[in-house]
C-alpha cells in the first residue's frame, strides 16, 4: 500500500496574496484540489495526508469535504519549516502502508505516468525522485562569489516531487536528522545522508510548483493547450 504526503503549509509569500497559493485555481479548479485527484486516480494510493498550516485546517476540511472524488485522507497540523511538517505528516502513516510519497500540494500538474514510475523505483530501490534534465548552466561560487566550478551539465537534474521512499528508511532518515538537528533541502536529503539510494525517474517541464503570480500564467498555459 502506498501512503501521499502533501505539505501545503507554506505562507505563499512570494505569491503576493494574502491567500495560500493552494487555495487559488487554475483552469477553474483549486491547486490542492487538483493536485489530490491526481494522486487519487492511482490504485496503488489508499491514504492521503495533507498537511496544513493550524490557522487553515478548518478551510481546509470545508474544501476537501465537498470533493467527492478523493481517495481517504488525514488533515494534519504542520510545523515551522517543511521538514517539520513531513515529520508531523509521518506520524499518521498507516501500519500497512509500504511506500510512502512526498508531494507539493503545489504542484497540480504532475501526470499519473510520473507517480506510477516513482512508486515503482521505490519499491525497488531506496527511494526515488521526479526529476528533469538541468537546462541551464549552473556555477558553484565561493563566499565572495567567484566562481570555482563549473559543473557538467550532463550531470545536473533539476529536482521535482514526488518523492518516494521505502516506509522504514524513510522513517530512519527523519529520525536521524532529528537527532543531529539536521535540516535537509528536501525528503531525499535525509535518505542520502543515511546511505540511502534514491533512483531518478524522469519526470517532465510541466510539473512547476506554483510559487509565484507568473506560474499560474504558465499553468493555466499548459492547462490550455
Amino acid at each position: 500500500m502506498v501512503t501521499a504526503i502533501f505539505p501545503a503549509a507554506g505562507a505563499s509569500r512570494r505569491m503576493k496574496t494574502d491567500t495560500n497559493k493552494n487555495f487559488l485555481e487554475i483552469g477553474g479548479e483549486i491547486v490542492l484540489i487538483r493536485t489530490l485527484k491526481t494522486f487519487s486516480q492511482v490504485e496503488r494510493i489508499n491514504f492521503l495526508i495533507v498537511v496544513v498550516a493550524e490557522n487553515e485546517v478548518e478551510i481546509v476540511e470545508k474544501i476537501l469535504s465537498a470533493e467527492k472524488n478523493l481517495k481517504p485522507y488525514k488533515i494534519v497540523v504542520g510545523g515551522s519549516e517543511r521538514q517539520y511538517s513531513i515529520a508531523n505528516g509521518l506520524k499518521f502513516v498507516p501500519d500497512d502502508a509500504e511506500i510512502i510519497l512526498v508531494h507539493d500540494a503545489a504542484r497540480p500538474l504532475i501526470n499519473l505516468r510520473t507517480i506510477e514510475e516513482v512508486i515503482d523505483a521505490a519499491e525497488k530501490f531506496d527511494g526515488a525522485i521526479a526529476a528533469v534534465r538541468e537546462k541551464n548552466t549552473i556555477k558553484i561560487i565561493d563566499a565572495e562569489n567567484f566562481v570555482k566550478e563549473t559543473p557538467p551539465r550532463s550531470e545536473l537534474v533539476a529536482v521535482q516531487t514526488p518523492q518516494g521512499f521505502r516506509k522504514k528508511i524513510l522513517f530512519d532518515a527523519y529520525k536521524k536528522a532529528a537527532e543531529d538537528n539536521f535540516l535537509g533541502t528536501d525528503d531525499a536529503s535525509l535518505v542520502e545522508r543515511i546511505g540511502g539510494k534514491v533512483k531518478i525517474v524522469w519526470s517532465d517541464y510541466k510539473n512547476i510548483k506554483i510559487t509565484t503570480p507568473e506560474d499560474i500564467k504558465v499553468a493555466e498555459s499548459f492547462l490550455s493547450r
